[in-house]
């Protein structure tokens, strides 16, 4: 890794970029996912409990589901944009950039930075869950699994922040070793620079399937073909990022057998 040439932005600027604004912006996502979630609740309740299968079935669909998008919005914020961009740099950008540099601070984070920003990118899904009409199961399973997928989602940095705890409480520590929750030993394949796979932290069932499949990096490869986007050029620096590119031909190649 060290032939990399990895340069990260010094820990102390990045922490500086949550200010008052970012807190304010994150205890308002938090106010109107709860409020969008509790209007869910209550529309779908009644019809849950008559059809507890569907239910049921509903909230592992979202469960997987929502691996999968934490796994798919880490990639974002690791390998694209900057810390600088308007909003989402501060917001949603800067805690990833950050955590990379210091694993540990996310263990001293309190309920409001933790899990503000899943709180925001669960909001429009909930709210338009909500104005679902439950006039057939088909609806009452999409509502009650994007309720099941937001659910999930608020609780994945949670979850993230314990894979993170050194002595994890008895329950937390039992959960993980079941794999229900994101397990420690295996969310430590990510921090191993550059960063560049184990991107879900749900729970990381799907890490592995993505990672022999070469999901992230055709998504990678096909960005760059189509912008000219160097990945995580801003996270570990332009001479590294440029090395991994170069070492990534696109994935049918890179999975090609040898002639023999």
């Amino acid at each position: 890794m060290s032939e990399l040439q990895i340069r990260q932005r010094d820990r102390y600027s990045l922490r500086e970029g949550y200010g008052p604004a970012v807190r304010w912006f994150e205890i308002a996502s938090i106010v109107a996912y709860a409020l969008a979630m509790a209007s869910l609740l209550y529309a779908i309740a009644p019809r849950v409990v008559t059809k507890p299968f569907l239910a049921l079935s509903a909230l592992m669909l979202g469960f997987v589901a929502a691996d999968f998008l934490s796994g798919f919005v880490h990639w974002m914020a690791d390998t694209w944009g900057t810390p600088d961009c308007p909003v989402i740099g501060k917001a949603l950008i800067r805690p990833f950039r950050e955590h990379h540099v210091d694993q540990k601070e996310i263990t001293r984070h309190d309920f409001v930075e933790t899990n503000g920003n899943n709180c925001f990118i669960s909001i429009v899904p909930a709210v338009c869950a909500a104005l679902v009409p439950l006039t057939d199961p088909a609806n009452v399973f999409t509502a009650t699994a994007i309720f099941s997928v937001t659910l999930w989602v608020l609780l994945t940095n949670q979850f993230h922040k314990w894979s993170h705890l050194d002595d994890p409480p008895r329950s937390v520590d039992w959960l993980q070793r079941m794999g229900l929750i994101l397990p420690r030993d295996h969310h430590a394949v990510h921090h191993s620079a550059p960063y560049t796979k184990y991107y879900c932290i749900t729970v990381g069932w799907l890490n592995e399937p993505l990672h022999r499949l070469r999901f992230f990096q055709a998504l990678e490869w096909l960005v760059t073909a189509t912008t000219g986007l160097l990945p995580r050029e801003d996270d570990i620096g332009e001479r590294a990022a440029e090395a991994l590119l170069g070492d990534r031909p696109p994935p049918a190649a890179a999975e090609a057998e040898p002639e023999l």
